[in-house]
């Protein structure tokens, strides 16, 4: 009996062991290749200054009449993300690709990611730029901080674009967000492991083998920041602060929108019922995924460049 208790104690010492070296191992890889990978990032874009800090912002195209792309929550990379759609809009309009705090290269910021400050700061970067006129056009979320975004500053905005974009009153964002559960997996380098584990964890387009490993290191040095983490932690109260408002009557509004959401229930009559008081909204559905500017940046702009020329 002594043999076997033994027996049994050195196996369960060594599955412990094996165990702890294990987190070890994931541990120290983790913070060995994130440093690495800090060097391997490539610049693109460049940064204007809001609220003291660096926000980072690509501008292609030389058209008469710019458009402003907002990213969907935790994009690693807006700018690389929307790459498929720059370059469809690029040929007709000024396009300008804003990557929030915590996005893509821009500086982490202390702020709490409210919807009034992200909407100040969006607002900041583009009057750094010098730029008072433009056309939004924000996937997911940022049909949120949109919505708030042209109550405030009405005269500036010349029309908007929902790609999939979220919607006040969608529902299930009043649960409890799992920051300290997030915060452990990246700290601890679990996060790096599934998405080893798992590639298709990685939002990307149809991109170059170069673009999508700059995704890759991008997504594991923003995932779960501060400010990805702080604007979970704050759908509840951004949802809500946003349930009041409509879109101006006579400002333009089109949604392009995934024609079989099986999430949200009621998706396509909620962005109807958003646009049925407007002079000019319309919404228009595609087949294809919540990222529908991955795969369907042709139909977007040649639709959304109809649906301006018939307002003229």
């Amino acid at each position: 009996m002594k043999k076997i208790f033994k027996i049994m104690l050195y196996s369960i010492a060594a599955i412990v062991l094996a165990i702890a070296v294990f987190i070890a191992t994931v541990y120290i890889v983790n913070r060995i290749s994130s440093k690495s990978e800090l060097g391997k990032i490539k610049p693109y874009g460049q940064f204007v200054a809001v609220d003291a800090k660096n926000m980072n912002v690509l501008i292609q195209g030389k058209g008469e009449e710019t458009i402003v792309l907002l990213p969907g929550y935790g994009t690693a990379a807006p700018a690389l993300d929307f790459k498929p759609l720059v370059e469809e809009l690029s040929p007709f309009y000024r396009v300008v690709v804003i990557e929030p705090f915590g996005y893509g290269l821009s500086d982490v910021t202390e702020k709490e990611r409210s919807i009034g400050n992200i909407v100040n700061e969006t607002h900041e970067a583009l009057q750094s730029l010098n730029i008072d006129r433009y056309i939004l056009m924000g996937h997911s979320i940022s049909g949120i901080y949109g919505l708030e975004y042209v109550n405030k500053y009405e005269s500036e905005v010349s029309a908007f674009v929902g790609i999939d974009s979220s919607v006040p009153t969608q529902g299930g964002n009043d649960g409890e967000f799992p920051s300290g559960i997030y915060k452990a997996l990246k700290k601890s380098g679990f996060a790096r492991l599934l998405m080893k584990l798992s590639p298709d964890q990685i939002v990307a387009p149809n991109v170059d083998d170069e673009t999508r490993e700059q995704i890759r290191m991008l997504s594991l040095k923003n995932m779960f920041n501060p400010n990805i983490l702080s604007e979970g932690e704050h759908f509840n109260p951004n949802f809500k602060a946003a349930e009041s408002l409509t879109f101006p009557k006579n400002l333009p509004v089109i949604f392009f929108l995934q024609a079989n959401d099986t999430e949200t229930e009621g998706w396509i009559p909620l962005h109807e019922e958003q646009v049925k008081n407007s002079a000019h909204g319309k919404v228009m559905t595609f087949e294809g995924g919540h990222y529908l500017h991955h795969t369907r940046s042709k139909e977007i702009v040649e639709n959304f460049r109809g649906f301006m020329e018939g307002l003229k």
